[in-house]
């Protein structure tokens, strides 16, 4: 062999070695990058989720509105979603599970995440089948309740993006609004087959936009006892409506309710209220405002602001 060969060999095997190991460390990059793993903090402790998931299964409905903000709808979730007529559009192709899925069922859609609620009795069958995030209701406020989906699912840009949005947004309807309620309490008020719950700030059904977005006097009962409290909620009888009803209205029957709420609407304590007989009274979903995320609260906002500033 001539010294010419000699280092045209050498060249060929040195560019060869080269051409090996880098496709080694790219097979070994590509694999890292799909196996990849991030460790998120729940309220039952730590657990391993896929950086980038696709694959979501979403047992606990509330929140199906989060996920669809951040690009990561569910492939399945729980059956209260397909009722809420803000998510009109945004559930084609999404599976419907029903109020209660088998574990089978589940497992047979190959997740790659779970998200369920904490109290879940099959919560530790999910994680068999794949990581499960457990979620606290009312553990976050909306706003930090979106950034924790950002975290779960590597998707913390587009939660921050949508908060930023959404503060923009109040800020440019808020003083129409404070100029058309001035001084005058609202309340929301909801029916069910034992009495009538009185909702604060934190338990959905609009309270969020109303009493801390658009800082909107309530009733003073209310906000002793559903937000001072820190319950969320009150849970009174009909006689004692007058002190816990606004000046203005947000009603409609409880969404666990098996009555239509007729025994408080067709009352006289009910007609003897001043914003039923100024005609300040707002017919909401009880669907749609059983949930508190950027899409139900993006459509809650543009029906408050409305009735709110062209009320009379």
């Amino acid at each position: 062999m001539n010294k010419r060969t000699g280092l045209l060999l050498i060249s060929f095997i040195t560019l060869m070695l080269f051409t090996a190991a880098c496709g080694s460390t790219s097979n070994k990059e590509s694999g890292a990058k799909k196996d990849a793993t991030i460790t998120y903090q729940d309220v039952k402790g730590e657990v391993e989720l896929p950086q980038n998931p696709k694959r979501i299964v979403l047992l606990a409905e509330s929140y199906y509105g989060d996920l669809v903000t951040l690009g990561k709808t569910p492939i399945a979730a729980t059956a209260p979603i397909f009722k809420n007529p803000f998510y009109k559009g945004k559930t084609d192709g999404v599976q419907n599970l029903g109020k209660a899925p088998s574990v089978e069922k589940v497992a047979a859609l190959k997740p790659d995440m779970i998200i369920a609620w904490d109290e879940d009795q099959k919560f530790d069958q999910y994680k068999k089948i794949a990581p499960t995030v457990a979620i606290k209701y009312n553990q976050y406020s909306f706003k930090d309740q979106l950034k924790e989906f950002g975290k779960m699912t590597g998707t913390s840009k587009k939660a921050a993006d949508w908060i930023t949005k959404w503060d923009a947004k109040i800020a440019e309807v808020k003083p129409k609004v404070t100029k058309a309620v001035g001084n005058k309490t609202v309340s929301i008020v909801s029916p069910f087959d034992k009495g009538i719950y009185i909702f604060g700030n934190t338990f959905a059904r609009g309270g969020e936009i109303i009493y801390d977005e658009l800082k909107l006097k309530a009733p003073k009962a209310v906000q002793k006892e559903a937000i001072d409290s820190g319950v969320g909620y009150a849970n009174i009888s009909l006689e004692k409506l007058p002190e816990f009803a606004g000046d203005y209205i947000f009603t409609s029957p409880w969404s666990g309710s098996k009555s239509n709420g007729e025994q408080v609407y067709k009352s006289s304590i009910w007609a003897s209220l001043p914003a039923v007989q100024n005609k300040r009274v707002f017919e909401t979903d009880p669907i749609g405002y059983f949930f508190n995320d950027p899409v139900s609260l993006e459509g809650q906002l543009e029906f408050i602001v409305d009735r709110l500033t062209s009320a009379s």
